[in-house]
């Protein structure tokens, strides 16, 4: 995805640059270890000050990638089809195609 973004930013496709950036996003925050997982008094008398740490992200298989992939395009075409006014077809035709971007990596 991060090289599909780098493609997408160079051909300046504004659709599959928003879809791919949020879809990163959203795989780096389960990726995150929830703070109250993470043992902060083991930097509490380190060089570093007290209460920050460094601790290994979750590692997600390709199954669990593509279950938040899907997730982002199914968001993206429910709130499509919510935009129903003409003044609001133009978000909701982006939308549909950051949800063609996604469908795409699948």
């Amino acid at each position: 995805m991060r090289r599909a973004l780098t493609e997408a930013m160079r051909a300046r496709d504004r659709n599959a640059v928003n879809a791919l950036r949020a879809t990163l996003a959203a795989v780096d925050n389960v990726e995150a270890v929830p703070l109250d997982e993470v043992e902060l008094s083991a930097v509490a008398d380190g060089p570093v000050r007290a209460g920050t740490t460094e601790v290994a992200r979750r590692e997600l298989d390709d199954e669990a990638v593509a279950g938040i992939v899907r997730a982002e395009a199914d968001e993206r075409l429910a709130a499509a089809a919510q935009l129903s006014a003409a003044a609001q077809e133009d978000r909701a035709a982006r939308l549909r195609a950051e949800a063609d971007v996604l469908a795409g990596l699948l």
